[in-house]
């Protein structure tokens, strides 16, 4: 994790509002490492916990949820936002912090951006960022807590589309003069808020305000175990509803994926 900086960070604004965090929070920006999430992961299981903001320019060996790679270094320095917040966190129920995660990304940074369940931000149906939370046990911890690690991949600028079903989107279509940097201190303060708050109340509060950006309201959805049927919102704790032939299925499990139906051509059997 050697090496110069390419773009201006605004290394005081980011200390600022993770200082809520309490007086060892600290913010680290490096140019390059394999991944912010296993970064901060190896960290906790060697005791180190300190809530912790670390940036990267260039992402080596990104992981995604179900295990997908997420590079940055083929979308050049600045073409894409990465990051990792790490802090301890003791919830009495962990169920939806991706969802309340993905809220806080959109509302903070445009309106028009929309929230595919459980973790991804879409612009006009198209991904624009992904969620990866993962937690560990850590020495020194209170107890109930965990470590958890907040992993965001943001697209910023046009990135390589091949072997993807459908192209990526990126926040300069939205607006042409955000950057890593300026979308960084745009989301970070509502970021560190909106966790906070889960903590202390859950999902419940936040469920009106995802089912207001859901991508997939209402709309044909199939699961990755095959199952049909009408997606409709999601409840108190962060479960997708979904209108089947044999009824209402709640989903749970980050394991199943959901994407909307294929549509059938005009005329075809």
């Amino acid at each position: 994790m050697t090496g110069s900086l390419a773009l201006p960070w605004p290394r005081e604004a980011l200390a600022q509002a993770l200082a809520v965090l309490g007086p060892g929070a600290q913010v680290e920006i490096v140019p390059a490492v394999d991944s912010t999430n296993t970064e901060l992961m190896r960290r906790a299981r060697e005791g180190r916990t300190a809530p912790t903001l670390l940036v990267t320019e260039a992402q080596t060996a990104g992981r995604g949820r179900l295990g997908r790679d997420w590079h940055t270094t083929d979308a050049g320095v600045g073409g894409a936002l990465t990051f990792s917040l790490g802090l301890p966190l003791a919830p009495a129920d962990w169920s939806g912090l991706s969802l309340v995660v993905g809220v806080a990304l959109a509302e903070s940074l445009d309106a028009r951006l929309r929230l595919k369940w459980p973790n991804d931000l879409w612009w006009q149906g198209r991904k624009l960022a992904g969620i990866l939370i993962e937690t560990a046990a850590g020495a020194g911890l209170a107890a109930r807590a965990r470590y958890a690690v907040i992993g965001i991949g943001l697209n910023l600028a046009p990135r390589p589309a091949e072997g993807l079903r459908t192209p990526p989107a990126w926040l300069q279509e939205l607006d042409p003069r955000f950057t890593a940097p300026a979308a960084l201190a745009q989301l970070l303060p509502a970021l560190v808020a909106a966790v906070r708050r889960f903590e202390r109340e859950g999902f419940a509060p936040w469920a009106a305000r995802f089912n207001a950006l859901d991508a997939l309201a209402d709309t044909p959805v199939l699961l990755s175990d095959g199952t049909e049927g009408t997606a409709c919102g999601v409840d108190a704790r962060g479960a997708l509803r979904v209108r089947t032939a044999h009824g209402l299925r709640e989903v749970s499990s980050a394991e199943i994926s959901v994407r909307p139906a294929p549509t059938q051509a005009p005329g075809a059997a």
